[in-house]
């Protein structure tokens, strides 16, 4: 199926096609481009916040507590970090707070609206909630932002696939 033109953002595009002449013009290697459509190149980076790695650890335990105490440290250092309020909207509902998820959900998609893991994730808590329609936007919005798909839009598609099921 042939990817419409109005699926694909003005400044996809430009990004695509910039990193696709550039490449070509550096001998042929094409620079990768994430799917927020911004370069990948390697860039100087600070070192990782200890409290952000050791929220990562608690989620992979499934220690939410845990979870929330650190990302709620790393916030306090670093309150504009998608990612931070991603795994903090993460780890309430994982630990059964709904109301608390969808405040760092939204904040975490006001930073970065095109976060693919925050969609993913409040379009499952909006399942959790009954919302289905709210869960179909946030998939509607990947189905947007992944110009080629990716894992956040599949998962999301099958929670909302199993939901629908289930509501026969």
């Amino acid at each position: 199926m042939p990817i419409s033109k109005s699926r694909i953002s003005k400044s996809r595009i430009r990004n695509i096609a910039f990193s696709i002449i550039f490449g070509l013009s550096a001998g042929g290697v094409v620079l990768p481009v994430n799917a927020a459509g911004e370069d990948t190149a390697p860039t100087v980076q600070k070192p990782a916040d200890p409290d952000y790695l050791a929220g990562k650890k608690a989620v992979e335990a499934g220690n939410w507590d845990a979870a929330i105490e650190a990302f709620t440290r790393a916030a306090a250092r670093d309150k504009n970090n998608p990612d931070i309020q991603n795994y903090l909207g993460y780890s309430y509902r994982k630990a059964g707070n709904l109301d608390t998820a969808f405040k760092f959900y939204t904040v975490a998609l006001k930073l970065a609206p095109e976060h693919r893991g925050a969609h993913e994730y409040i379009g499952e808590a909006y399942l959790i909630k009954g919302d289905l329609k709210m869960a179909q936007q946030h998939l509607a919005a990947l189905d947007r932002i992944c110009t080629f798909g990716c894992e956040e839009y599949r998962e999301l598609k099958k929670a909302v696939a199993e939901y629908e099921q289930k509501k026969k």
